[in-house]
């Protein structure tokens, strides 16, 4: 269960550090990507940048205080925001009617559930 749990903070780590490029790429590039990549367009270029924080926050804190042993409980804290910040991406893709690209979110903010009730719950980091 432990190393399942890894896999998944890692994966999930990696997933928000590649998401984090909202702080640096302009919306309307990041919208030339194809048709999944739409939705940036709705958003201020101010708000991409925060949800670009957030997922580099997320990033880190996935990973890092479990590592350096310090505060080890912000992972499953980090967790549950990272399945806040996924009920909203997948609410924004229903509003777009965007189901077909809809799994991509489910799968993350399914991983992110079992990451949030692991490390909460049965391989939870003891002191």
């Amino acid at each position: 269960m432990d190393l399942a749990l890894w896999i998944v903070a890692g994966l999930m780590a990696f997933v928000c550090l590649v998401g984090s490029a909202k702080m640096f790429l302009p919306r309307e590039r990041m919208a030339a990507l194809g048709a999944s990549a739409q939705w940036v367009l709705e958003f201020s270029p101010g708000a991409l940048r925060a949800i670009g924080a957030v997922e580099l926050l997320a990033a880190v804190g996935l990973v890092l205080p479990a590592v350096l042993g310090i505060a080890p409980v912000l992972v499953p804290v980090t967790a549950t925001g990272l399945v806040l910040l996924f009920v909203g991406a997948l609410a924004t893709r229903l509003r777009r009617g965007e189901r077909a690209t809809i799994a991509g979110d489910a799968i993350y903010l399914g991983l992110c559930l079992f990451l949030a009730w692991g490390r909460f719950g049965p391989a939870a980091f003891t002191a």
